[in-house]
């Protein structure tokens, strides 16, 4: 299947260049970029990810062309351009994209890299002469790829086609110096099993174990990047049960690895960590969202810290509220957005709402939308079937289903915050003849949570003379009901939160 033949150039190497040709959908401005590169005698070639997936059958993400020309020759070649990194990487913008096109294209000169005294990034980089200076210093394998788009032909210097064949993903050259160039490749190896549905060759595997350690030099960003597309891609729990096996597991966070091995109650058949991985991958396979995606994997992540053995059975009460803490300390040392921290938190806090259909009232589940939001209660119910699919048990009946969607939306018109009752801190001033004060506060959250019970008691007429009654109370006794009224309207009893908190350390 392939012949090797000797380049006229002075540097003389090899190259490997498949008999046949090979045909791929290339978008139109992808070829043009070619093109224009060619004219002008500058070698060019589509690079890396996007030939591995056009052998795959699959459509590209990203399209990255390599070059002889430098950067200063790839821009003035091109209108649109921006250039803002070390590497070389000229973006080419494309102004009138379509749903099939691309808006950047990335072009990138020939480089080579020097070593890696921080085992992040190169000392130094530098423009190559040759194809193959640019393809030996890239991951693996399948990622060493390059095809001639004017001769429709595949340049294979490392046998990146036989691996993709064979399903097997490889490191170019010796995988103990790939990886202490770059530690990050370790976890990146485990991503593309997830994402390609590959295997990863033996010698790197053994190189991942023996170098695992080099990624406390890898920042907490480039290893959350890598987090996110492992949780993303199509089978995340293969490279999270690899990094289970290989002890990289601790690198994305050591809690995580409390939950290996740990047991849980007669309802599970599964571990704590291999419920969560189930859980993850149902969410996975029904696309869910990030957000979503990390809370069925966070959901139950603080059992570790919560079991305890009553009557013989184990509990793990108060997960939910350890779990929706140590969320929030895992994401933010992860430097996750606050945004996606946000909604991980309240999906974990609040995942166990959801209790028998005989057993909820339209009240509780006007406070659970109050306490998650209405923009998430959807999600929520979303996490809920990942935790039970993760359980091994099957998805929801018909019924149950139906029975928790009509409640939702029944009480998805009711007022369930003090922004929707029909008066307000300011006409509570003026009713009471009074300043503003903490007694404001009270009415408001007293008011709500008799709103919560029964929506109908939402009307002005009806607000303003409990207004008028209530200030009857002495201070103490409207502090008191305003403080029990606030704790119901969260539905959880904060000074059982706090005894938590104290009594697992978790802020």
């Amino acid at each position: 299947m392939w012949v090797r033949f000797l380049l006229g150039a002075p540097d003389k190497y090899y190259r490997a260049m498949s008999k046949i040709k090979h045909k791929f959908e290339i978008p139109e401005e992808v070829r043009n970029i070619s093109q224009v590169l060619s004219s002008t005698k500058f070698d060019n070639y589509l690079v890396g990810g996007c030939v591995r997936d056009l052998l795959l059958s699959r459509k590209p993400k990203d399209w990255d062309i390599t070059t002889s020309a430098n950067p200063a020759e790839i821009e003035a070649l091109f209108e649109k351009t921006f250039y803002e990194n070390a590497y070389g990487t000229v973006g080419i913008v494309h102004e009138t994209p379509t749903e099939e096109s691309t808006r950047v294209v990335e072009v990138t000169p020939y480089r080579t890299e020097s070593t890696y005294s921080d085992f992040r990034r190169p000392d130094e980089v530098k423009w190559a002469k040759t194809l193959e200076e640019d393809l030996k210093r890239r991951d693996f394998t399948v990622n060493a790829l390059a095809y001639s788009i004017s001769e429709e032909k595949l340049i294979d210097l490392f046998e990146g086609e036989r691996d993709i064949e064979k399903r097997v993903i490889r490191t170019v050259g010796n995988p103990d110096e790939r990886f202490s160039e770059d530690a990050l490749r370790m976890l990146r190896a485990l991503r593309f099993a997830s994402e390609l549905g590959f295997a990863i060759d033996s010698d790197t595997l053994a190189a991942v174990e023996k170098n695992k350690n080099l990624l406390v030099h890898v920042s907490k960003e480039r290893i959350r990047d890598e987090f996110i597309k492992i949780v993303m891609s199509p089978a995340p729990s293969v490279a999270l049960g690899l990094a289970t096996q290989l002890g990289l597991l601790q690198f994305i966070s050591p809690e995580f690895e409390k939950g290996i091995g740990m047991e849980q109650n007669k309802a599970h058949i599964y571990t704590v960590w291999e419920h969560l991985l189930r859980a993850l991958d149902h969410a996975a396979k029904k696309e869910f969202p990030l957000h979503v995606r990390l809370a069925a994997l966070f959901h139950d992540i603080a059992k570790p810290h919560t079991m305890k053995i009553l009557n013989g059975e184990r509990t793990f009460y108060g997960h939910d509220v350890v779990g929706a803490r140590l969320t929030r300390n895992i994401l933010t040392d992860l430097k996750f957005p606050r945004e996606i921290i946000e909604k991980v938190v309240k999906l974990v806090r609040w995942h166990m709402f959801f209790s028998e259909t005989e057993t909820i009232t339209l009240s509780a589940v006007r406070r659970i939308v109050r306490n998650v939001g209405p923009d998430l209660i959807w999600d929520l119910m979303n996490v809920r079937n990942a935790d039970r699919t993760g359980m091994g048990r099957p998805k929801e009946t018909t019924y149950r289903l139906r029975k928790y969607h009509s409640m939702i939306e029944e009480v998805m018109r009711d007022p369930v915050s003090v922004r929707q009752l029909n008066i307000n801190g300011g006409d509570i001033m003026s009713l009471t003849e009074t300043g503003p004060g903490p007694h404001v506060g009270y009415i408001l959250e007293i008011l709500l949570s008799e709103v919560l019970e029964d929506p109908k008691k939402n009307e002005r007429k009806h607000l303003e003379s409990r207004v008028l009654a209530l200030m009857t109370l002495s201070p103490k006794e409207l502090e008191k009901l305003g403080i029990e009224a606030r704790e119901k309207n969260q539905g959880e009893d904060e000074k059982e939160i706090e005894e938590i908190k104290e009594k697992y350390k978790v802020e």
